[in-house]
């Protein structure tokens, strides 16, 4: 969970893997790159889910948990759709990764 596992185990698989990313934050970190082995990497690539969020929840009732520390049902956020992920390219003989780059897409409920 924490980016230190993530790093650690990023560098563990460096040449063994084709990419390690990872995710529980549901917010993109900028740390892509390729290890020195050839491991593409990435501590948190991010969340999917509704752009008025937080973190995918509906926002009014985790507003009203941090006011009043009291137990909330979350439902789900609304409104356009983000999608956050990674394009790694890979060099098909070998495996290895030849570049890692962030993406993000929203989609809005028009499209």
């Amino acid at each position: 969970e924490a980016t230190s596992e993530k790093v650690a185990m990023g560098w563990h698989l460096d040449g063994q893997v084709s990419a390690v990313v990872g995710t529980h934050t549901h917010v993109s970190t900028a740390d892509e790159w390729v290890l020195p082995k050839g491991t593409a990497f990435q501590s948190d690539v991010g969340m999917c889910g509704p752009l008025h969020s937080v973190i995918g929840s509906e926002i009014q009732p985790v507003l009203e948990r941090f006011y009043t520390a009291l137990p909330a049902k979350f439902g789900v956020g609304s409104g356009p759709v983000r999608v956050n992920g990674v394009l790694v390219a890979v060099e098909a003989a070998s495996g290895k990764a030849l570049s890692i780059e962030r993406v993000m897409r929203i989609w809005s409920e028009a499209e």
